[in-house]
This record gives structure tokens, C-alpha cells and sequence, in this order.
């Protein structure tokens, strides 16, 4: 992977940093995933975690079980390093490298993406599988610039009071 496309992915976990993440954005963040799926024909398998606790979960028809193996091994990537799995799987230059990656465990491919949140650091993922490695990461990407979007105009509880 070239350093432009790695540049970009880092500023992408940069841009998708967030002041909170609840199991209300979580359903917010998979729904509106299985509706573009739905809509689009994606076969796909979504997984969002926080903190180890699984907030959402769906698979596809055309999706496999194996889907939800690559959405783990790939969640384990980020959980690991702490960056998305595609801009890890891009960082691996040899066959040694690569071995540092039990492919039963670890899948450097695009797909997962951390979540971060702002003066906490990473706290979960948003994980993708069913299609090609950069399709797979661009679809999570673009469900959690959603999120931005809607959090942006969300009043906060605070707010309210």
C-alpha cells in the first residue's frame, strides 16, 4: 500500500473521533448499516463492540458464517494495534511481518475500524465482512461519518437541562 493510501486511512481514524459513543449510536450506526446494505445487495456480516460488549450484530442471507469469523479476526486486528484493520494489512511489508498474524486469529484485511472516543481513546469497532477489503472499509467508514453527521445535530442530555 502506497503512503498516500496509508496517510489517508490515519487521517480518516483522525476525522472519526467521537465525544461519546452509546448503545443508542451503536443501534443508530447498524441499522442504518442493514437498511444501506438492504438497499444496495450487500451480502455482508456488521459486528459493533464496546468495551468487549457486543451492542450490535447482523448477517445477511448470501453472508456465511465464515463473514462473522473474518469480522472477528479483523476486530482482533484493531483491538491489537489499535488502527483499522486495512491500514495494518497495509503496513505489512514481508512474510515475516505477516506471520507476527495468526491468520486464525488476526485478519489485516479492510474492514474494521476502531472507535475512539475524544480524551478516552479506542473503545470498540465497527466490523464489516462480504466484500472486497476496501469496500468492506469504506462502508464502515462512511456508516460512522454518518454517525458524525447525526451526533452533530443531536442535543446531548446536557444540553437539555
Amino acid at each position: 500500500m502506497d503512503k498516500k493510501t496509508l496517510k489517508r486511512l490515519l487521517d480518516e481514524e483522525t476525522e472519526l473521533v467521537f465525544d461519546r459513543f452509546t448503545d443508542e449510536d451503536a443501534w443508530t450506526v447498524g441499522s442504518w448499516m442493514v437498511r444501506q446494505a438492504r438497499e444496495r445487495g450487500l451480502p455482508v456480516t456488521i459486528d459493533i463492540e464496546r468495551n468487549g460488549h457486543k451492542l450490535f450484530h447482523y448477517s445477511f442471507d448470501g453472508a456465511s458464517e465464515n463473514n462473522a469469523h473474518w469480522a472477528a479476526a479483523k476486530a482482533a486486528v484493531v483491538r491489537r494495534f489499535g488502527h483499522s484493520s486495512w491500514y495494518v494489512g497495509g503496513t505489512i511489508r514481508n512474510q515475516e511481518d505477516a506471520k507476527l498474524l495468526p491468520l486464525e486469529k488476526f485478519a489485516p484485511h479492510g474492514g474494521a475500524f476502531p472507535l475512539t472516543i475524544r480524551n478516552v481513546g479506542m473503545v470498540g469497532h465497527v466490523a464489516v465482512s462480504g466484500l472486497t477489503s476496501a469496500e468492506d472499509h469504506a462502508f464502515a467508514v462512511e456508516a460512522l461519518r454518518m454517525l458524525k453527521d447525526v451526533q452533530g445535530s443531536r442535543p446531548r442530555a446536557s444540553d437539555k437541562e
